[in-house]
């Protein structure tokens, strides 16, 4: 498995370019196969997004957390083929198709930027597809080994709530995880947050899964 370590961009400095929303918890922000125009930053809040067929229920592929992007993969104007909802209450900005291209007119070292960040988010995404399939260990190590990359940053701001109520295992396995992997040295568990000790150890519980 493969974990791919993303380009950074301080969003921070374009949000006046977005439109802010406001999402209460349990609320779907798009729906798989719905046209998308545009893309979301995620600036409080936790999203958790899925994929399902007409055979299955609803498959887990990701958390995205403030100041990761959503719904990047259709500023083409094609469907979505995800679905994404919120687990908790949510700040979101939304960059229209039209609003991203004023962006890119203003700035446009901006657009080699933000694709390499656009085709390395779906690479990562990739990675994450079918997640229900792997261990509960690989699913947790996925996670948190995808956010920690994104941000170049060992600190994963998730509790363990965060993860119960996004991946649908109960509280008593993630606590048994966590709990075990603190043993080992791998994470510290702090207030609210996570921090990743030894990423590279973490990393062969997605590979023998």
């Amino acid at each position: 498995m493969i974990i791919f370590q993303y380009t950074y961009i301080n969003w921070e400095n374009y949000l006046e370019f977005g439109i802010r929303q406001f999402f209460k918890e349990k609320t779907v922000v798009y729906k798989q196969d719905t046209i998308g125009d545009g893309f979301y930053y995620v600036h409080k809040g936790l999203i958790k997004v899925s994929t399902s067929t007409t055979k299955e229920k609803d498959r887990m592929l990701n958390i995205v957390v403030p100041g990761q992007l959503l719904g990047v993969q259709t500023m083409d104007q094609q469907v979505h083929f995800t679905t994404a909802v919120t687990a908790k209450d949510s700040i979101l900005y939304y960059f229209p198709y039209k609003k991203f291209k004023e962006l890119i007119r203003l700035q446009p070292k901006f657009l080699k930027l933000f694709t390499k960040t656009v085709i390395q988010k779906i690479h990562g995404l990739a990675g994450l597809i079918n997640l229900n399939s792997h261990s509960a260990e690989s699913q947790i190590a996925l996670i948190l080994l995808n956010i920690c990359y994104d941000f170049k940053d060992y600190e994963v701001h998730l509790t363990q709530k965060d993860l119960v109520m996004c991946t649908g295992l109960t509280r008593i396995t993630i606590y048994k995880i966590l709990k075990q992997w603190q043993e080992e040295n791998l994470i510290e568990i702090q207030s609210r947050k996570l921090l990743i000790k030894d990423p590279d150890l973490l990393k062969n519980y997605v590979i023998n899964s």
